[in-house]
Order: C-alpha cells, then structure tokens, then sequence
C-alpha cells in the first residue's frame, strides 16, 4: 500500500472534523462543493484550460473534471457526483477505483445539467461552494461561499495532514527533475522557450498541469519578477538563468527558484551568498516566531550584500534606514504553499478572518501568520537590477550612495532569486527542496 493510501483516510477525517466546525458557525447542515465547469473562450467554440475549485481537491484528487460536486456534512460518508458524460467528442473520465475512492459515496453525473436530483431538497440548509454563482442561484442556493465557513476552512488549511505533506514531498521530487534537465539546457545554451521544454518534459507535465507558469529566464530578463513570455531565440552569450518553476501531485504545488551562471566573478559570488541566506532565512522558520520578522530579517541581509559587494556605498543599518533595499528587493521573502502555490489565509489574525495586514514599509509580504507546526512555507530571497527601480533610485537623494559602475557591471546578469519549500515540523524543519539534493 502506498503512502498515499495509508494516510488518506485520515486526511478525510481532519477534513471531516475541519468541516463539523465550519458548518457550526454558519449554523446550517452541509457544503455541496462544485468543481467547477469549463469556460468557454469569447467568440469561439473551444474552452479556457479548467482548472479545479482548490476546495473540491483538498477532498479529491481529481483535478480535472468539471461538473463534478460534492456533499459533505462532516458526519456522513462524504458523497462525491462524478461526471461521465456520454460523448464521443473528447475522452470520458474512468470510474474512480484509486485508492480514493472509497472514501466516497459515489454517483456518476451524465448530464451537467441535471445534477439536482442528488443534491439535498432542502437548499436552504445548505452552502455552496464555487466559483459558478449563477449556477448555485439556480439551483436554488441562498447561501454561497459563506464568510464564516471559508475564513476557517482556509485558515485551517495551513495545517497541512500526513497525506498533504506527501503529496507536497512528490511535487518537489517532480520539480527537482525539471529543474536539473533545465538547467542541463541553459549549459546548451538552448533558447528560454527550449529549455522551458526541457523543463516540462523531465516533470512529465503540460503547461496546463503544472501549477503555475514557469518562469524561465536569460540574462536581463532575470530582472523580470514574472518572465512568462519566453523568446523562442537563443541569445548569442548565455550569461546567467534564473527559473522558477514547480509541479504539481494530487492538486498540490511545488514551488522552487534557482539561478546560475557560467562566469565567474562577482555575479557568481552574489549567487553563492543567496543560497546562503536562504538557508539561514530557512532556520529562522521555527515555531512562535511571527512570519514577518523573517521578511525583516532578508531585508536586514540583502542589505549587509549591498554594503558587501560594494554596490552601496553605505553600512548595512544605513541602507535600510534609507529605504534603498526596496530597489533590489521588491517582494517579500515567501509564502504559504498547499493546495494553491500562493495558499490563502496569509494575512489572517484568527480563524474568523480578522485581517493582518503586511507592514506598511513591507507591502508585498503575502503571509504575516504565526510560524507553527504543519505549515508549509517558500524563502524565496532576492536581488534584482530592474531598470525601472533603479531609475526611480537615481532621481534620488540616495543616487550618491549608489556605485552605479558595479551595477553597469551586474546589469547584463539580471538578478537572483533562490527558493527552497520548507516544512515546519515541531523539532525540526524539513527542507524539501534540498533533502533532494537540489542545491
């Protein structure tokens, strides 16, 4: 039996307990959970790539088939309505028999349309959950994603079960692969697109089934936070590559950035320096200690390897009291990962959704959670030379600080990023991302 089917009962009844409560709080009697349906491309006749409600796949690993729903109440077996429609035009699902499947009461769907003769008569005892508010008023729900029933839903979700951590472990696996046959093709000297492709097939994943859209990088476009348009042309001299880029198992993410060089010089050296940020950021993930102090610390750190490499012209203290970090350090130092590559509830004081905002000198930061066990983490440090910021930064006071012949120098390199996945257990840290001998 695999791990997988040894640890999935349990999740279900973590999810089964989870649910109990939620539905307390509302005070109704159950959740019917829509997958989602397909979305038809305007003035065409072919459909956008589904992508599943991230509720119904924390229940079922079942990730893309639209039109399936599901009814829980916490108490009962859940009950899960499997599309199979008859059609000769696309692939029709097999009946599940994984070892899932008999975690669920299991009805098979042959027409979307008429899925409400297996749904509870009583609606209004009811919430729906989905994306598809049109389709719950017409089946006759009043009560649709419910704020008290989802900001604890999503707040719990931080806790990931036996089974999740496996899936999670799985994902990194798939990742590590891609990343080491992409950086195999930047050796090459292959184009951003080519190596992309080399990405995807060592994962074994199309671009739709990978939980985001890598980003693959060259050069100056390593400056580029969201490189997603890839270009087809190799460029004559392959300087540096930076990727990130992850995979996805059972509907959860991994999420892991590297960047290389093929010179040596200070470029390398700065990369060197990230990974070893990274790692010590990694440490500082222990329980009781509040997500945002690790973001300040990143930002105290990139700040000592600008005063260090001497691409600032001032102490460490000085050049984050004078705000100058932000030029090269734009986002925050991580997230929650899960289900969905950002996770929700990152910003939430309690499970009933009382806001936490991110410092206000520190916008981009997506988690201000207390660290605690179970959780599942990025740190993802970085240091960029974005044309723009460094634009901004020169029209400043602080130009004069600035040795903007070492930026000239490190410009053509683009930036780097190094991101691990880190599991917080109560004694220890798990570094997925590293245990698999990506360094």
């Amino acid at each position: 039996m695999s791990v997988f089917a040894q640890t999935y009962p349990q999740h279900i009844q973590e999810l089964q307990h989870r649910t109990r409560d939620a539905l307390a709080r509302e005070g109704i009697d159950g959740l019917i959970i829509h997958s989602g349906q397909s979305k038809r491309l305007f003035l065409d006749d072919n459909n956008y790539p589904f992508h599943v409600n991230p509720q119904f796949k924390a229940w079922v690993p079942v990730v893309d088939n639209p039109n399936c729903w599901l009814v829980v109440n916490g108490v009962d077996k859940p009950k899960l309505i499997f599309y199979r429609p008859k059609d000769f035009w696309h692939k029709v699902p097999a009946e599940p028999t994984d070892f899932w499947a008999e975690q669920f009461d299991i009805v098979f769907l042959t027409q979307a349309n008429a899925v409400e003769k297996h749904l509870p008569f009583d609606k209004s005892r009811h919430a729906y959950v989905g994306e598809y508010i049109e389709v719950a008023k017409a089946l006759g729900f009043e009560l649709v994603n419910p704020d008290r029933v989802l900001h604890y839903l999503h707040y719990q979700r931080a806790y990931k079960t036996d089974y999740e951590l496996h899936c999670m472990r799985e994902a990194n696996r798939l990742a590590v692969n891609g990343h080491r046959a992409a950086h195999q093709a930047f050796v090459q000297g292959l184009s951003e697109f080519e190596i992309n492709l080399a990405y995807l097939r060592a994962v074994g994943q199309g671009e739709n089934e990978v939980p985001y859209n890598s980003i693959i990088a060259l050069n100056e476009n390593s400056a580029i936070l969201h490189n997603m348009q890839v270009d087809k042309i190799a460029p004559a001299q392959s300087r540096s590559f930076l990727i990130d880029a992850g995979a996805s198992f059972h509907g959860y993410a991994a999420d892991i950035t590297r960047t290389y060089t093929q010179h040596s010089g200070m470029f390398a050296d700065l990369i060197k320096a990230m990974h070893k940020l990274t790692l010590h950021l990694a440490e500082q993930l222990k329980p009781g200690v509040v997500y945002t102090q690790i973001h300040i610390e990143a930002y105290r750190q990139i700040a000592g390897l600008l005063a260090d490499f001497g691409i600032v012209n001032l102490a460490a203290d000085d050049i984050v009291s004078q705000g100058i970090v932000n030029t090269f350090f734009p986002h925050g130092i991580g997230h929650f990962l899960g289900l969905q590559v950002h996770d929700v509830a990152g910003h939430a004081a309690d499970d009933w959704g009382t806001p936490n905002p991110p410092p206000e000198e520190h916008p981009f930061l997506r988690t201000t959670r207390l660290v605690e066990p179970r959780q599942v983490f990025t740190i993802e440090p970085g240091l960029y030379f974005i044309d723009s910021l460094l634009a901004d930064l020169k029209a400043t006071e602080n130009s004069k600080f600035i040795n903007w012949d070492v930026i000239a120098t490190l410009k053509p390199y683009g930036g780097i990023r190094i991101e691990d996945n880190i599991v917080v257990h109560r004694d220890r840290n798990e570094n997925l991302t590293r245990e698999l001998g990506l360094n």
